[in-house]
């Protein structure tokens, strides 16, 4: 522990961020790194407690507790405060495979269970984390790691997300010969086309991409299992299979008007707003929020970055619907530490929405109960009221209409981001696999296809990229005690 009374001396401080207005003219990360001596403070802020809960890495109450991949966040903590920051790389790269896209995209659920915020707030791990990653990259720290032996075993991870690339990554080094088949044209999964530019650049999956093929790792972009290539193929020329294609069925509204033009899911508008960026030109599939009036139904991620999205391209104004009502300002007595913090933030979305237009665009507890278009048949205007979330004798929560809070709200585009369902079924029915509750059926990571794995959101249903990460070293454990048994 380098500082014992650094929490009682010093304050958290947040990552700069660049002026929203003046973000909004470019698709470029919104951050700024922290400076060294503000990192060295944070980091003497870290109490090295006797059970650090920063690392539990469970579920609380639905809610992810500490860190997923067991980061050793006390010990990188100490070593960025004494500016030793080479063993701090060596520390972070022991647990975490992509440092450089949690420190950026992770919600930080090791914040919410940090001993510091039982009463003040949390060490700045997620920031701290980011910093020593891109410190190693900037001084050439992280260099190929060329396995030295290999066992000549052949692997296919089918699905390039970060599921998919820790457990690419995880069984190249332990000598296995891996290729990753992904269906997209780029490799990254929702790295690449479902987390935008400003929180995600791409340089920064790219990047590790590139890494990862130095290090012997095989990506085949523009090739889907049961198209491209069949299954029967994949089980002839591998000796075992990972499947980790995520739960990217996104779930749609049932709902007079949703076919008509103008209403699109949301991950549809995030992956072609990237792909333009990344090409420089727009197809016939873009999707173009310029001079219209944006509505974004879902309260979620997703639906902030779609209001982020929509304001870059110019939009007239945006609004985001959400079915449940405003988070409270401090933690309830059904939110103790050390679960997930339920409390009210404002994202980065928000802040440029209130700096473009003046005002916060989330609006709480609302149903939307029709869309209509005009003669055309495109999207005119959606129709909604007011809930009120309740909760009934039995202790389950209800939601009701209130009379009379009916509105009708003006709108050129409608995007829907209330979630996903599962992964796509085509494929785990090419290869026999048991779903169960819209989930493949793995326990420890084991398909009843025999030599088949499944790993990541398609077993545990959506969640964060941590818990992908998590996912994705722990299949490649499975994996490999497989194939030294055969």
């Amino acid at each position: 522990m380098g500082k014992a009374t650094g929490f009682m001396e010093y304050v958290r401080e947040e990552e700069k961020k660049r002026d929203p207005l003046s973000r909004l003219h470019d698709w470029n990360e919104y951050t700024f790194p922290f400076s060294n001596e503000t990192l060295a403070r944070q980091g003497a802020r870290c109490m090295d407690c006797g059970t650090p809960f920063c690392h539990m890495g469970m579920e609380l109450n639905g809610l992810t507790s500490g860190c997923p991949i067991h980061n050793l966040i006390p010990e990188w903590n100490d070593l960025v405060y004494r500016g030793r920051w080479k063993e701090a790389f060596e520390r972070l790269v022991k647990t975490n495979n992509f440092p450089e896209f949690t420190g950026r995209v992770c919600p930080a659920p090791c914040e919410g269970s940090c001993t510091v915020a039982i009463s003040d707030p949390a060490v700045a791990i997620k920031g701290i984390e980011r910093a020593i990653i891109d410190k190693a990259f900037a001084e050439g720290w992280v260099q190929p790691r060329i396995p030295k032996k290999r066992t000549g075993k052949k692997v296919a991870v089918i699905g390039s997300g970060p599921a998919g690339l820790a457990c690419a990554d995880e069984l190249n080094q332990a000598g296995h010969l891996v290729t990753v088949y992904e269906r997209a044209d780029r490799v990254g999964g929702l790295l690449t086309y479902g987390i935008p530019n400003m929180k995600l650049g791409k340089d920064v999956v790219e990047r590790r991409v590139r890494l990862l093929e130095e290090e012997g790792i095989t990506f085949l972009t523009n090739t889907e299992v049961g198209k491209q290539i069949t299954v029967h193929e994949l089980q002839k020329q591998y000796d075992a299979i990972v499947i980790c294609i995520g739960a990217q069925k996104q779930r749609d509204l049932v709902l007079e008007g949703r076919e008509l033009d103008g209403v699109h899911l949301a991950m549809d508008y995030l992956t072609v707003t990237t792909k333009w960026l990344l090409n420089g030109e727009k197809d016939e599939t873009f999707i173009d929020a310029k001079h219209k009036h944006v509505i974004v139904i879902g309260g979620g991620d997703t639906g902030a970055d779609c209001v982020a999205t929509a304001i870059r391209q110019q939009c007239k104004s945006v609004v985001q619907f959400g079915k449940h009502p405003s988070l409270p300002k401090e933690r309830t007595g059904d939110n103790p530490w050390p679960q997930y913090p339920l409390v009210f933030t404002i994202d980065y979305a928000y802040e440029e929405a209130e700096a473009k237009f003046g005002t916060d665009p989330r609006q709480y507890c609302i149903q939307t109960k029709k869309i209509v278009g005009d003669e055309n048949g495109k999207v005119k205007e959606l129709h909604t009221i007011q809930m009120e979330k309740t909760v009934d004798e039995h202790g389950h929560v209800v939601f009701r209409e209130i009379p009379g809070t009916e509105k009708v709200w003006p709108c050129d585009l409608v995007l829907i981001a209330i979630g996903f369902e599962g992964p796509d079924q085509p494929i785990l029915q090419q290869f026999g696999i048991e779903t169960v509750n819209k989930k493949v059926k793995a326990p420890e990571y084991k398909t009843n296809v025999e030599g088949v794995f499944v790993a990541g959101d398609a077993r545990r249903g959506q969640s964060l990229v941590v818990w992908a990460i998590h996912e994705g070293r722990e299949v490649a454990k499975a994996v490999n005690d497989f194939l030294i048994e055969r």
